[in-house]
């Protein structure tokens, strides 16, 4: 689903850093993440795993969260788990406007 529509998640300084907040678009699962640097990142929230884990509730390090239930450690920039493990989730564009944060889907 790519159709360049902006979908308003959250009011920014209603995000808590460095804890995942489940959003829901369409039968999209996202996870959003704010990382202490300010940035705001959006990723698939499954993990690449086979047997699957929930980012948005995993442990956030840097431009980084940990899957919960394995431990892989996924780039919350470009959605690639880091070696050893292997895998890629999906990321969204976020934007901020006049204080929300807006995802591009």
């Amino acid at each position: 689903m790519t159709t360049n529509t902006k979908i308003e998640v959250a009011r920014y300084n209603e995000l808590p850093m460095r804890i995942g907040r489940k959003v829901k678009i369409a039968e999209e699962n996202i996870a959003l993440f704010k990382v202490t640097s300010g940035e705001v990142y959006a990723i698939e929230d499954k993990s690449p795993h086979p047997k699957g884990g929930v980012l948005s509730e995993g442990l956030v390090s840097g431009d980084y969260v940990f899957c919960p239930v394995y431990d892989w450690k996924i780039s919350l920039i470009d959605g690639k788990v880091q070696a050893p493990d292997y895998g890629q989730v999906r990321t969204y564009e976020v934007q901020q406007e006049d204080g929300k944060i807006v995802i591009i889907i």
